[in-house]
């Protein structure tokens, strides 16, 4: 006779217990994630409107994340966003920082603004949808309609 262990109900849960634990903890923590680029505070400090220009800042700053789309040499952006996402949910900001460089129509340094995200506006799009032209058939009318719309195959030659 062999002899058989078997499990209790008591050790069936906490070995379930365990392996759900251990399966959620990888999702518990998430993971935070940093893009883009805003200089420190540094070098910010030794900007100096209308004594710089667009190659001082450059040198002095990097290339910007983005500039102007109407004034492409006048607005420069550098642009830092953190975020905390955790499993699939949305992910959570942060900290966002945004830094505006503006020159004059001359090229030199006009001024400089900074921005965090406490400072922006939430919008919200437009989720309405244009209406086209026709009748909307339902389910069963379109498969009815579709009855005998199909050809029968050519016989082979």
């Amino acid at each position: 006779m062999r002899a058989t262990t078997r499990s209790t109900p008591r050790s069936t849960i906490a070995w379930l217990a365990l392996a759900a634990s251990l399966g959620l903890g990888g999702c518990s923590l998430g993971f935070t994630e940093t893009r883009g680029f805003v200089p420190n505070d540094d070098d910010l400090a030794r900007l100096e409107p209308g004594r710089q220009t667009r190659d001082d800042v450059q040198q002095l700053l990097g290339t910007p994340a983005s500039q102007g789309v109407f004034d492409a040499d006048q607005s420069w952006y550098y642009i830092v966003r953190k975020t905390h996402k955790f499993a699939f949910f949305e992910p959570e900001v942060l900290e966002q920082r945004v830094v505006v460089v503006q020159f004059d129509g001359a090229g030199q340094l006009a001024e400089v603004r900074r921005y965090s995200f406490e400072d922006g506006i939430v919008i919200d799009p437009v989720t309405r949808t244009t209406p086209s032209p026709g009748k909307e058939l339902t389910f069963i009318e379109q498969l009815i309609g579709s009855v005998g719309k199909f050809n029968k195959a050519a016989p082979r030659r």
